[in-house]
């Protein structure tokens, strides 16, 4: 279950950034070669937080597909899993443009009451 792993380096990212502020939600965005699962992350992600600013924290995963382009005929053609071959034309020619990404897109950090 590599989303653990992945979810403690975004954890530690959070914290750095959070420092002792609690944080409400988290937003990531990460491509489909990673073949992270949505239910996998979203229990990695409160296992490694347990006990930080993150705690309560919800985890909002963005899923970014695989995107390639034809260098023969200039097709974009977008899947859920790695393309080596270019479905419009069969040409091996091929770029990865998107899917590989993972970025730690937004903290949202919880309203602290003020005391009176």
């Amino acid at each position: 279950m590599h989303e653990l792993g992945l979810c403690e380096a975004i954890v530690q990212r959070v914290e750095e950034r959070a420092g002792d502020r609690p944080v409400a939600r988290v937003t990531v965005r990460v491509g489909r070669m990673h073949h992270v699962h949505p239910e996998a992350f979203e229990q990695s992600f409160m296992m490694a937080a347990m006990g930080g600013v993150a705690e309560h924290a919800a985890a909002e995963l963005i899923l970014i597909p695989v995107r390639v382009h034809c260098g023969e005929c200039g097709a974009d053609t977008e899947a859920d899993e790695a393309l080596f071959a270019c479905s419009a034309c069969g040409s091996m020619d091929v770029q990865v443009v998107a899917g590989d990404e993972l970025m730690l897109e937004s903290i949202e950090y919880a309203a602290v009451g003020t005391g009176g």
